[in-house]
Parts: structure tokens; C-alpha cells; sequence
């Protein structure tokens, strides 16, 4: 049988978007979107940056045939502009957490651990109870820090063309965090030690929350060996199931990488009685992959508030490369199709069309096979979100046996959204455990004229990472400053998209060539690494 959520950091490149265009090549068809330059990628400092959104669920919802609007919000209005995604998202999360994946949980109250060029470990406690669990490291030549890509179970993306694009491997091994083979009554592993064997939570949400702890200690780490602000996963079958929510979940994963996912990864759960991919029942019942409410909706996924395109639309406007296998009914690939082009529907609302690729045109039927239709697609998405270069374009390219029609399975039309925030928010959270101190602002705020910045820390002992956003005012810019005092014994390490004037005291940073000019209301954002603490710093905002 195939089997196959905290919160960011962002890195902005040239993206291009595009009209679609259907070509037909022999026995595959091609949906190809391409277009001008747009607007911006972002990737996260956090693992949720929608924790701070009220959310407020409604006890039913109506069943509904067709793929619920993912610009509709739960009291029925539609967003209006970019920045009203980060909400929208959440109560997408809220929505699948209750009825689909259990509940994953924030960065419990201690994580620990250590990075080598061989190995991660991971200590952690919550509420008086502690578990661990490790990692291996495969590094590519070179010299580091490195990004990295998580494999499932040794399971993925084949680990010999992520090395040779630059990119680490981490070996990650699932059943350490959630094992299957125990039942619903008596889950085993580390995420359940801590939050205790009936957890309602199913086990692609514990191994995704496995993978979040892997990046917290990425992260507290100091960036020696590998990046904190570059990370892919991927997996195939049962972990391609895994590599999607941990792509869903944690939006500080820049690549998210799932290969022939089946029941309970990509394809739509509507779609999938209708193809003869496994049944949802089955696929409940093989493994406790599901969270345990999903049982009441495995006879009438109608019923369901939310679906997989919503899924694929949460990674966004992240790197997403779904890989898939045309060739076997019993893995929905067409159903998959359909939930990556109402996903696209979202990534092209928020200007990043060229972020999300979905390839099933391959010849080779094997399951989990590596294919060389994959493999220039992988080294282009490697470099383009981990590496921060290159102007890779994502595209839509599904095999004629397996060619999905969104059109069938929607109602509602995607909105042009503004570029503008429409709500001035500033949100402070801080959590202290024994090792690390996170802080995280973040602020939107509508400006006349000229520019604001703001500034999120992710800070640990002796160091940390500071993410920050300049925001165009009433006028767009056609290039920025950003000045900021750094505190006494605080000194830069390395910084990304952009340039800077020193390492400590006062720095002012400037824009790179690609993120100079922001058009009105929108926003951009660089990052940087340093020892030291970065409380109280205060940036301000020029144009250039």
C-alpha cells in the first residue's frame, strides 16, 4: 500500500508570473504559466507568523461539493489586499488542524541541541516531560554555512543532486517523533511522550512539528554549519505526505518538496472517491496519518471547511516543487493537479505565480523513482530559495493521463488583491526557555509618503537573527536606507539581500540591486546574523 503545524524570514527575488498557456507534446500536456517580473518572494523568520490573529471557528459549517473559496474568510468576506493573507492563512491552519491533522503544537517550553557536520540532536521538555531525538548530516563540498534539505526517511528528492546543488542533507528519521503500527489509543515516539500517547494529533502534523524543532536548533545554533534562514524538506509517499505539512506548518521553510504524497498529501480529499486513489478510509485506517477527527469525514469529505488546495495556498508565496506519478491511479495524481492549480490561484493573487511548480509529465511509472525530468527543476528550485540565486519560474506541467480541471471543481473566482496593507498592527510576543529567547514583532503600517522599517528578532544565547521589513509609503521607492544602532557587543556575522556599511555600533544598510525599487505600499525585507543580543534596536527608514 503507497503512504505516502512557530512562525519569518524573508528573501525577496525577481519573480516573473504569467498568462497560462496549454501545449500539447505528445502524450503529456503542458500547463505553463510564465510573465513579466513581479513582485517579491517571501520566506519567514517564524514558524506562524499568523499566531497573533483572532481566530473564532464556527461550530458547522455547509457542506459543499466543490473547493471552498480560499479567499473567503470564515464570516464570509472575501480579503482585499496581500496583506490580509496572513489572517486568512490562519484560519485556514485553525480549520485543518481541528478537522484534519490534530493540533501541532508552538515550540514547547524547552529545545536544546547541537549541529555538527555530521549530526543534529534534539533535547526537548514541556510541562515536566523530555525527549530526544537526532539527525544525520550529509554536507555538500564547499565551504559553509549551507542550506539544507530535510529528507524523510532518507526518502526524497534524490540527496545526491540536492548535495550537488549546494545544499546539505539532513536525514531525518520520522519514527523517532511519531511511529506508525501503534494505533490511535497508544501513539509512540517523542512528540507523543510530551503531549501523551491519545493525542488527538495525527502523525504528519508530530512529524512536521519534528521537523520545526530541527530549525529551532538550526537556528540557536549560531549558523556555523549550516543556515538558519535556509531550509527544504522533501519526502515520497508516506514522507511526501510528511514533507507537505511540514511545508504547511512552518512557514520558515523556504522549499517544500513532496514526491507521489497520495491519500493525505496533495490531492484534493473531494477528488480523490471519484479517481480510485485510496480511499480516505483507508488511508485513516492504514496509519493514524490523519489527526483523529478526520474519521467523522471520511465517507463525506463534502462536509470538509477546508481542502488540500488550501494547503498547497498556505505555503505560499514560499518555493513549492510537487513532484508526482501519473502513471499510478491509487495516488490521485489528478486530483493532486487540481489541488496545486487552486493553490496557484492564491500564489498568483499575492504575486508569485513563478514560485509554485507541479510536474507529473515523466514516463517512468515506478513509484518513488528518481527522474531526470526532475532533476534541472530540483537544482533550479534549490538555488532559487535556498541559495538565493538564479530566476527559476515555476509552471504547471501535468501528464494527459492525469490531467486535472479546476474549473470543475470551483465557484468562486480569484480577486485581484491590493498591494497595500489595509490595518495598522504591531504584535510582541516573547518566549523564554533555557536556552533560547525568541522575540517577534511584527507591524504593518500604512505610511504618506517615504518609508517606515520595522525589525523581528529571533534571539538565543549569545546571538541572533534579525529580520527586517521597509515598507514604501504613499509613493513607491526607487531605492532605500535603512539605519539601525546595534547594542554594545552585537556584531553582524553575514546578511542577506542587502548591502551594509560595517559589523557593529552604528550600520546602515542599503538595497541590493533587485529589491531597490517597492512600489507603493509594498514591502521588502533583509536579513541579518549576529552575536550578541539585538534588544532595543530601533530602525529608521530613508529613501535613497
Amino acid at each position: 500500500m503507497t503512504g505516502s503545524s512557530s512562525r519569518l524570514r524573508t528573501r525577496w527575488t525577481a519573480v516573473a508570473l504569467a498568462a497560462a498557456s496549454l501545449t500539447l507534446a505528445g502524450s503529456a500536456i503542458a500547463l505553463t504559466r510564465t510573465a513579466p517580473a513581479e513582485a517579491a518572494v517571501t520566506v519567514a523568520a517564524v514558524e506562524d507568523d499568523g499566531a497573533g490573529c483572532q481566530v473564532t471557528l464556527p461550530g458547522s459549517t455547509p457542506s459543499n461539493s466543490r473547493l471552498p473559496d480560499p479567499f473567503t474568510r470564515i464570516d464570509g468576506t472575501r480579503i482585499t489586499s496581500k496583506s490580509d493573507w496572513r489572517c486568512r492563512r490562519a484560519e485556514i491552519r485553525e480549520l485543518a488542524e481541528r478537522h484534519v491533522l490534530g493540533d501541532k503544537p508552538a515550540k514547547p517550553t524547552g529545545v536544546t541541541g547541537t549541529v555538527s557536520s555530521d549530526r543534529i540532536t534534539v533535547n526537548v521538555s514541556h510541562n515536566g516531560r523530555s525527549a530526544t531525538f537526532s539527525a544525520s548530516v550529509q554536507l555538500p563540498s564547499g565551504t559553509g554555512p549551507f542550506p539544507a534539505v530535510v529528507v524523510y526517511g532518507g526518502f526524497g528528492a534524490d540527496t545526491a543532486t540536492i548535495r550537488a546543488a549546494g545544499a546539505a542533507v539532513i536525514s531525518y528519521d520520522p519514527y523517532a517523533v511519531g511511529q506508525e503500527g501503534t494505533g490511535r489509543g497508544n501513539k509512540q515516539g517523542a512528540f507523543y511522550t510530551l503531549y501523551g500517547n491519545t493525542s488527538s494529533t495525527g502523525l504528519l502534523a508530530a512529524w512536521a512539528w519534528g521537523v520545526s524543532r530541527i530549525i529551532d536548533v538550526i537556528e540557536s545554533s549560531g549558523g556555523t554549519v549550516l543556515k538558519a534562514d535556509a531550509t527544504g524538506v522533501t519526502g515520497c509517499s508516506r514522507f511526501g505526505k510528511g514533507a507537505f505539512i511540514a511545508g504547511v506548518l512552518d512557514q520558515r521553510i523556504g522549499l517544500t518538496m513532496p514526491i507521489e504524497s497520495g491519500t493525505a498529501g496533495v490531492p484534493i480529499y473531494r477528488g480523490v472517491p471519484g479517481e480510485g486513489a485510496q480511499s480516505l478510509s483507508s488511508a485513516y485506517g492504514e496509519q493514524p496519518w490523519f489527526g483523529d477527527a478526520f474519521g467523522s469525514f471520511t465517507g463525506n469529505p463534502a462536509a470538509l471547511p477546508v481542502d488540500t488546495h488550501q494547503l498547497v495556498a498556505m505555503v505560499a508565496p514560499r518555493g513549492l516543487f510537487v513532484m508526482d506519478n501519473p502513471h499510478i491511479a491509487n495516488l490521485g495524481p489528478r486530483s493532486a493537479s487540481v489541488a496545486a492549480l487552486g493553490g496557484a490561484e492564491v500564489y498568483k493573487a499575492l504575486g508569485a505565480g513563478g514560485n509554485i511548480t507541479y510536474h507529473s509529465n515523466v514516463s517512468n511509472g515506478s513509484h518513488c523513482a528518481n527522474r531526470p525530468e526532475w532533476t534541472a527543476p530540483l537544482q533550479q528550485n534549490i538555488a532559487k530559495f535556498l541559495r538565493n540565486s538564479g530566476s527559476y519560474t515555476g509552471s504547471i506541467q501535468m501528464h494527459s493521463s492525469a490531467t486535472g480541471n479546476l474549473s470543475q471543481w470551483r465557484d468562486w473566482t480569484t480577486p485581484t488583491l491590493s498591494d497595500g496593507p489595509t490595518t495598522t498592527t504591531t504584535t510582541s510576543t516573547t518566549t523564554t526557555t533555557t536556552s533560547t529567547t525568541t522575540t517577534t514583532t511584527t507591524t504593518t503600517t500604512t505610511q504618506p509618503g517615504g518609508c517606515t522599517a520595522s525589525v523581528a528578532l529571533n534571539q538565543w544565547t549569545g546571538g541572533f537573527v534579525a529580520t527586517v521589513k521597509v515598507t514604501a509609503g504613499s509613493a513607491p521607492l526607487s531605492g532605500w536606507k535603512v539605519s539601525m544602532t546595534l547594542p554594545s557587543g552585537a556584531g553582524i556575522t553575514n546578511a542577506w539581500n542587502v548591502n551594509r556599511s560595517g559589523s557593529s555600533g552604528a550600520v546602515d544598510f542599503t538595497n541590493v540591486a533587485f529589491n531597490g525599487s517597492v512600489p507603493a505600499g509594498q514591502s521588502v525585507e533583509f536579513g541579518y546574523q549576529a552575536t550578541g543580543s539585538g534588544a532595543g534596536m530601533s530602525p529608521t527608514c530613508s529613501a535613497a
